[in-house]
């Protein structure tokens, strides 16, 4: 591990089992079965297949908030045991802290990592900026759109400056025109801070406009890992959807996923 990269993130023969009590009996339900994929530093990967497949699940052992029940994770060659800010998490839903506003739920996870004074407000005010929220530093969420929220969530995941950005479908609950608006300024953030993103999604237009590979998960396995062949920057997502490279990998994507449904 010592030539790892920062934000190479890697999974090793990972496997993850829980126990559950149902009516009384005890179940074992195994959300993963020895899975392994690598990412490469300012690598876009999404993660996609059926409800229940271990999608979430691998986000939240690479975040820490799970541990493995077997294998290896680590991040820039240093194994993962919890949580820390070489990782940050944004959730389908923002979970703002309702009584902050936007730019003090920014501040929080920067006042966790111990920033104070002048430079606590500018990091907050810079990541706000570079999420387009300049002006709504000082309202609350619930004077923020759903869209505004997702965008303040990304803006405190961005600004403890973690090698890795870890995204668990942020933009599922949104309306379709939002939806894609964040996807390229998603891009776009992307390509201005080279921060590697695992993105976690149901949608697949979204899977293959944002990835550079899509990892095709069924019943806690790789089904099948798909290149996309669309060039970088991305720039008009609209006109990409005409593209015969998106047609194909979509299509190559869709059919993973109805072998993986054919299975069961």
């Amino acid at each position: 591990m010592s030539n790892a990269v920062q934000g190479q993130v890697s999974m090793a023969d990972v496997s993850k089992t829980f126990t559950l009590k149902v009516e009384g009996k005890i179940q074992i339900v195994q959300a993963l079965k020895s899975v392994s994929f690598d990412v490469k530093q300012a690598e876009i990967v999404t993660l996609i297949g059926p409800s229940g497949c271990g999608k979430t699940t691998a986000l939240r052992i690479l975040m820490g908030l799970e541990t493995a029940s077997r294998g290896r994770v680590s991040v820039g060659g240093k194994q993962v045991n919890g949580c820390g800010y070489d990782r940050g998490l944004v959730f389908q839903h923002a979970e703002l802290l309702p009584w902050l506003t936007a730019a003090q739920n920014v501040m929080f996870g920067l006042e966790m990592k111990g920033m104070r004074g002048g430079e606590l407000k500018d990091t907050a005010q810079r990541y706000l900026e570079l999420v387009g929220l300049k002006d709504a530093a000082n309202r609350r969420p619930y004077q923020l759109s759903g869209g505004m929220k997702q965008r303040v969530g990304i803006a405190r995941a961005l600004a403890i400056d973690p090698e890795v950005l870890l995204m668990d479908e942020p933009f599922g609950a949104l309306d379709a025109q939002t939806r894609e608006t964040l996807q390229g300024e998603l891009l776009d953030i992307q390509a201005r801070t080279k921060k590697t993103i695992i993105f976690v999604t149901h949608d697949l237009d979204e899977a293959v406009l944002l990835a550079d590979r899509i990892i095709v998960m069924r019943a806690g396995s790789i089904q099948e890992t798909i290149e996309v062949p669309l060039p970088r920057p991305r720039g008009d997502l609209g006109a990409l959807r005409g593209t015969a490279d998106f047609a194909a990998a979509r299509y190559k994507v869709w059919k993973a996923l109805h072998s993986a449904e054919a299975v069961h």
